[in-house]
């Protein structure tokens, strides 16, 4: 134990166990060791640790490192806390005394936001990696399929014709914010706490400005206080990783919609699929059902944290052990779902012809009509209601828009002429779209590569 000397009695081995985090923190193993070398130099630099403590410490840290990644140290979980007081305890074992130096003018509770800092930095990097892959898989899928017509939906009812390429253009935007959510997340994170304290500083000359640069961040926390009991760049990185969820699961539902039977649009790899152990003919979406269902620990590990720090008090509180066990996990289930997504999109076989007839003539082509109306100076109003009598008239004969005569279109309304029937063109659909952001394969086209140069940043 770090901390027995005023105690008469060792803690309760149940106790112990309880209050053990090192099954879930072993993970920040690497950064504590970065952590402790730069801490280790700077003691060295204002002259607490001589030269040669400071190389049995640095070279003490990076065989414990080497160790434990190769499998020949497994810190016992039945005796320490936690991965930083088993770090310690290891290197007291293998250099001695000049060990003990190291914790000089450091508190738990830095040294452990310190590592979760850096961790996280690392996590939002890989992160940000892979969204970007997502985004260029995607980008390429949706260069194949600008001229793809599919059914644009509200309410799940068909509202009118847009692009394959139009419609994953649409995840592409909203991976956009997820990237510009974790920068925003790293950068809340690039904030040096290492030199704080348990919550007031240290009356020893530590090096907070070298401390900051050798590790790598933007900056020294100004206040130590706040720096030891500050997790709001956990609670963003939650957040972020519970939104990019939340797209992914949107993604994932369709994916399942789109490769069933009754809609027969994409046909999902054997690499990506599973079968059945008693129906020999089924082929299920499996991983895109995992990722919606895997969306809700996501959220619950974002609210977990929430409700974990709503009522503590500055500063530091045992309370905030829990919060890497989330943070871990939440990195774990949003950083593989990432992976699986983008191998389904990148082995997906997308019939391309799947809506050309089945929307010949559709009453999702109302609105192109309407607005013919109004291109010939009806009030939109009245053009919305002389539209709906055509699409009364159509169901009254059990026909489609196409099938109509212009007799049938002037019978309604004397203004309609031949022009009016270029509006039940399927084909033409998408050219016919004049504004900045629809999905005429044109405009499409210029989207895809304005994102083709934005993923490069």
């Amino acid at each position: 134990m770090l901390w027995g000397g005023r105690f008469k009695e060792s803690l309760d081995s149940e106790a112990l166990k309880f209050s053990s985090s090192i099954q879930i923190d072993k993970t920040l193993l690497p950064e504590d060791i970065q952590g402790s070398k730069v801490h280790a130099s700077m003691l060295k630099t204002i002259g607490i640790l001589s030269d040669e403590e400071y190389e049995k410490i640095s070279n003490g840290l990076t065989q414990i490192e080497e160790e434990y990644l190769s499998g020949l140290w497994k810190p016992d979980e039945s005796i320490y806390e936690d991965i930083h007081s088993a770090i310690e305890s290891k290197l007291n074992e293998l250099i001695g005394q000049a060990a003990g130096k190291l914790h000089t003018g450091r508190s738990r509770n830095d040294q452990i936001i310190t590592a979760v800092r850096l961790w996280v930095k690392k996590a939002c990097e890989e992160i940000l990696e892979v969204q970007k892959e997502f985004q260029n898989t995607l980008l390429k899928l949706a260069e194949d399929n600008t001229t793809t017509i599919i059914p644009g939906y509200t309410h799940l009812q068909r509202a009118q014709p847009i692009s394959f390429a139009f419609h994953l253009l649409a995840y592409v935007e909203m991976l956009g914010r997820d990237c510009e959510r974790v920068k925003f997340t790293s950068k809340m994170a690039d904030e040096s706490p290492l030199g704080s304290g348990a919550l007031a500083g240290s009356t020893l000359p530590l090096d907070r400005e070298f401390t900051c640069k050798e590790l790598g961040f933007n900056n020294p926390s100004r206040n130590a206080l706040d720096a030891v009991s500050d997790r709001d760049f956990l609670l963003e990185f939650l957040n972020s990783c519970a939104i990019g969820m939340m797209h992914l699961s949107r993604f994932a539902e369709e994916i399942v919609l789109w490769s069933t039977s009754e809609w027969k649009f994409i046909r999902l790899a054997d690499s990506f699929t599973t079968g059945s152990s008693l129906m020999p003919q089924k082929k299920n979406s499996d991983l895109a059902e995992l990722t919606r269902g895997k969306t809700g620990r996501t959220f619950g590990n974002y609210m977990a944290l929430l409700t974990t720090m709503k009522g503590l008090p500055l500063s530091y509180n045992r309370d905030m052990q829990e919060d890497k066990e989330s943070v871990f996990d939440s990195f774990n289930t949003y950083y593989s779902c990432l992976k699986m997504m983008k191998g389904m999109m990148e082995t997906v076989n997308v019939n391309k012809t799947r809506y050309l007839d089945e929307l010949k003539g559709d009453f999702s082509l109302a609105t192109d009509l309407a607005d013919w109306l109004v291109l010939k100076g009806i009030p939109f109003r009245q053009a919305h209601h002389i539209v709906g009598k055509v699409v009364q008239l159509a169901e009254e004969k059990g026909i489609l828009f196409d099938e109509l005569t212009v007799e049938d279109l002037k019978a309604i309304h004397p203004i309609f002429d031949m022009s009016a029937m270029e509006c039940f063109e399927i084909k033409t659909a998408l050219e016919r779209k004049k504004t900045f952001g629809s999905p005429n394969p044109k405009m499409v086209s210029e989207q895809i590569s304005f994102w083709k140069e934005k993923v490069k940043d």
